[in-house]
């Protein structure tokens, strides 16, 4: 199918389903309950599924999932849930006995889903990021715009306590107006080697053409594309800067009130065409806005080794910034050992760095206060957090992530049911997904400079606007 065909129709033809009343904000069922469905239940939709339903005002009603193993589970915590393998069946059936929709699939399918239900006039929250290609997320933020829905991007981190500090500090002018951004993580959804040849049996649990979806036929190989390894594959995920990048970028996106680049560059190896490279490092260059100066760098560094050594990144004590390669910390140790690595003089594992007229004020990811240096020292701001703290009524961080983590959700529900906005709409998720999506494309061309224009949504390099969008397979 037309890609272009699929994106305003939302294949509603398909399935022949008929539309349900609009839930827009303010509007809700007369009992004040949410009825959800959830496209995709295993791993991170399963962590989707246990924050939506911990709302008090949340029924889910639905569940969906191509992979039978994820579905028991998840039906076993919901044993009221009707149960499907393909996303369309569910919302024909259920369309006028759900509310919402939870789309928590890999990257590929998060557009098909989302429009799909988008165009029943249903409120969505879609994992991140928020696309696989540059013209589905204008098409997910247009068609939202024009049908009043709500809609959340999962990027939870958007909306716990250090996050927003950080934002209103740098938007008070603590360090003056930003000409530099740095940020870095040093996971690694890469593949360097070819793609895997011949085929294994598929699982009699996983129905393999409904995970390809819309994407291209390809044969099955255990442990390549499900459950995990997906985020590393250019037909299905968009890599570590699709993944952290994401979360790491929100932050100073925000803060810094930026639309998309001007040009990009991302210094890779050559593409091969099935994964994505191992390390990138992607420099973009955003027009001024009242943040910031004329033009703004951002430097973006993933992968092995990550970030590069760079004088913006030495931190007070050390002789050197530190590539700082730890091995994988859990949540909770998380909070100590990146402030005694800050501390030491090392960068934390992730995070990010603006660099302004007046100082720098380094972001570790996540959970942990902004930290401001000057002229190789830090520096007291806990003046300046105090007066943004009461000026903004934000009261005292909570550095849990399990009491926290639900809250970005929670906003989405109470949003549906007719109570505050969103934070990560699909107006702002889609401008942050652009700008990554355009790293990703530029990981085709290495060290060369791409001009984007917005107005157009083309490349001035005609050979990479092949990419900004796909053909839908019929499935």
């Amino acid at each position: 199918m037309n890609k272009r065909d699929f994106l305003k129709k939302g294949s509603l033809s398909a399935v022949g389903v008929a539309l349900a009343p609009s839930l827009v904000m303010g509007k809700t069922r007369p009992h004040g309950r949410l009825r959800t469905a959830h496209i995709g239940v295993g791993n991170m939709g399963a962590a989707d599924l246990q924050a939506i339903s911990s709302h008090k005002l949340v029924d889910v009603t639905a569940l969906c999932d191509v992979d039978a193993n994820n579905l028991a589970a998840a039906k076993k915590l919901h044993p009221n849930a009707k149960t499907y393998s393909d996303y369309r069946v569910m919302l024909k059936e259920l369309a006028n006995e759900i509310d919402a929709v939870i789309v928590s699939t890999p990257d590929h399918t998060h557009a098909p889903a989302s429009m799909l239900a988008m165009n029943m006039n249903k409120p969505v929250y879609c994992q991140k990021p928020l696309t696989h290609y540059v013209s589905e997320a204008r098409a997910m933020n247009k068609l939202a715009a024009e049908k009043h829905l709500v809609t959340q991007m999962g990027i939870q981190v958007h909306s716990f306590y250090d996050y927003k500090l950080a934002t209103l500090l740098i938007q008070s002018g603590i360090i003056g107006k930003v000409h530099t951004v740095r940020a870095w993580s040093p996971k690694s959804w890469g593949y360097d080697g070819p793609k895997p040849e011949g085929s294994d049996p598929i699982p009699e649990t996983l129905d393999w053409n409904l995970w390809l979806g819309t994407s291209a036929k390809t044969e099955y190989k255990e442990g390549v594309y499900h459950p995990g390894n997906w985020r590393k594959l250019m037909d299905y995920g968009c890599g570590t800067l699709g993944d952290m990048g994401v979360h790491i970028f929100d932050t100073p996106y925000n803060a810094l009130a930026l639309d998309v680049p001007k040009t990009i560059k991302n210094e890779c190896r050559q593409p091969t065409g099935f994964g994505y490279p191992l390390n990138n490092t992607v420099t973009y260059e955003f027009p001024e806005t009242p943040y910031t100066t004329k033009t703004l760098k951002w430097v973006w560094y993933d992968g092995p080794g990550a970030p590069a050594m760079h004088e913006d990144l030495i931190l007070p004590g050390a002789k050197e910034a530190s590539k700082n390669n730890k091995s994988k910390r859990k949540k909770k140790d998380v909070m100590s050992l990146e402030t005694e690595a800050t501390a030491k003089g090392t960068l934390p594992e992730q995070g990010a760095m603006f660099v302004g007229e007046k100082g720098r004020l380094l972001l570790p990811h996540f959970m942990e206060l902004p930290s401001k240096i000057v002229d190789g020292q830090y520096v007291d701001i806990s003046a300046e957090i105090a007066a943004v703290e009461k000026e903004h009524n934000m009261g005292k961080p909570i550095r849990n992530y399990e009491s926290e983590g639900p809250k970005h959700y929670h906003q989405f529900v109470d949003a549906c049911l007719g109570n505050g906005e969103t934070t990560a709409p699909f107006s702002y998720a889609s401008r942050l997904t652009e700008t990554i999506l355009l790293g990703v494309i530029a990981g085709r061309f290495p060290n060369q400079t791409l001009h984007w224009d917005s107005s157009s949504a083309k490349f001035s390099e005609e050979e990479a606007n092949q990419y900004l969008e796909g053909s839908y397979r019929e499935f």
